[in-house]
């Protein structure tokens, strides 16, 4: 991917003006919103523009246009702005509420976030998209934030980390196909291999939730009303999830879907409708925008040799086993830290984590594993991440609230390190052609 293009390390200036803008403007002052995200990111191209005076201005607005324009990023606008729309409509005939209440009336309070987080894991999996399920089950989370005493950023991070479970594990995720396909191993092989080493996390990150809420309690009265055909357009969005749908086909349905329950129940006017998912769309703007400039920003980086300056800091300081397995585990962690997206990272850094396998003779199960383990912590930590900055636009706060509470990313790095350290699980090098 990054064939032809010299390594530079200069190339990475950019990303630090966005992150010292973004982050570190909120640390000095303690306002993490006085410095608007797409104000930091916009400095960060225009510094990245004004770079490498080889290349001509006009070039650099097409690179900066292409990787904006990647079908990755726009695949990812189109989701952002159907979740919106879906949430928006399920919210506004009441589905939200109904949904909260009942599982407010069948689990204990203190079981509310393990379930929650468990119901993530499960949709994810089956829908192969961290994003889509938040876009599915984020609205249900602030619903449950709101009428009980737990924590909003604390059950933001809960969606999170069971989003990031099935992008992680799920065979149709698209970071776990471009992990299995980079490394020449089969799925299921791969998804063996993964499943003993991110278990554990599960288990504790689960734990972890329990032990948070336990003394959680309602904040309204013991009456919690809900209609149980408001409930169905969130349930045919899990059923269409788990038979493996695409999530464009699952949040459309389930746009039409929570209008014709709002129709048939509360009489929703079309025009009603119509502003329900207008109100969506522009909810979403403000992240859609920013996925696109990042991915312009990534591109102008690579393009200035960035990414390869990355791939050849780790890949010239291996000389072990264990090594060259911390080398592909930091190779995709540092290229995910500059992309803020897991299936490019994953595609950019598989290659040469291919033959750093080869190299130290490891197994093609366990680097796609490792490759796959380490993007998703990445990713579900960052808060310039499609997932957080996701679910902090549902919840109206800032993403660096909820990255402290998004344990499951974190406890696979530390379930990943500790395979690496060990040396687990084991099993049998495969033989290659």
């Amino acid at each position: 991917m990054n064939q032809g293009i010299k390594s530079n390390p200069l190339a990475l200036i950019p990303f630090g003006v966005f992150i010292i803008l973004f982050i570190g403007s909120g640390i000095i002052t303690g306002d993490f919103y006085q410095m608007p995200v797409l104000v930091a990111v916009f400095s960060a191209i225009l510094t990245a523009l004004f770079m490498n005076r080889k290349t001509d201005f006009n070039t650099k607005v097409h690179q900066l246009t292409e990787g904006g324009g990647h079908p990755n990023i726009i695949l990812m606008v189109v989701i952002f702005l159907l979740a919106g729309a879906f949430a928006s409509v399920a919210e506004g005939v009441g589905a939200v509420d109904s949904t909260v209440n009942l599982g407010l009336s069948i689990l204990p309070e203190n079981l509310l976030l393990v379930g929650l987080f468990m119901i993530c894991c499960f949709i994810s999996i089956s829908m192969g998209t961290s994003t889509g399920t938040i876009a599915a089950l984020a609205p249900i989370g602030l619903g449950i934030a709101e009428q009980t005493d737990i924590g909003l950023a604390l059950t933001m991070g809960a969606i999170v980390s069971g989003s990031m479970f099935g992008d992680n594990l799920s065979i149709i995720s698209d970071t776990t196909i471009a992990a299995v396909r980079t490394q020449g191993t089969a799925m299921k092989d791969k998804f063996k291999a993964n499943f003993f080493i991110v278990l554990p996390a599960a288990v504790i990150t689960a734990i972890l939730f329990s032990v948070l809420t336990l003394e959680a309690s309602t904040a309204v009265g013991e009456d919690q009303n809900f209609h149980l055909m408001k409930v169905l357009p969130y349930l045919g969005v899990l059923v269409f999830a788990v038979a493996g749908v695409n999530v464009i086909f699952v949040l459309i349905g389930g746009i039409i879907f929570a209008g014709l329950v709002g129709f048939i129940i509360d009489g929703l006017s079309i025009s009603k409708y119509v502003t329900l998912i207008g109100d969506g769309f522009a909810n979403m703007q403000e992240l859609a925008m920013l996925a696109i400039l990042l991915g312009g920003l990534v591109e102008l980086i690579r393009q200035n040799g960035g990414i390869a300056f990355l791939l050849q800091l780790i890949s010239t300081r291996l000389s072990s086993y264990k090594g060259g397995e911390l080398g592909i585990a930091g190779l995709v962690s540092l290229v995910n830290f500059s992309t803020a997206n897991n299936t490019i990272s994953i595609i950019t850094a598989g290659p040469l984590a291919k033959q750093m396998a080869e190299r130290f003779n490891i197994d093609p199960r366990r680097s796609a594993s490792l490759l796959d383990i380490f993007a998703s912590s990445v990713q579900g930590i960052i808060p310039y991440g499609a997932q957080l900055l996701a679910v902090a636009g549902v919840a109206q706060i800032s993403p660096l609230e909820i990255t402290p509470y998004c344990f499951y990313p974190m406890l696979i790095a530390i379930s990943g390190i500790c395979a690496i350290t060990f040396g687990l699980p084991k099993f049998t090098i495969q033989n290659r052609s």
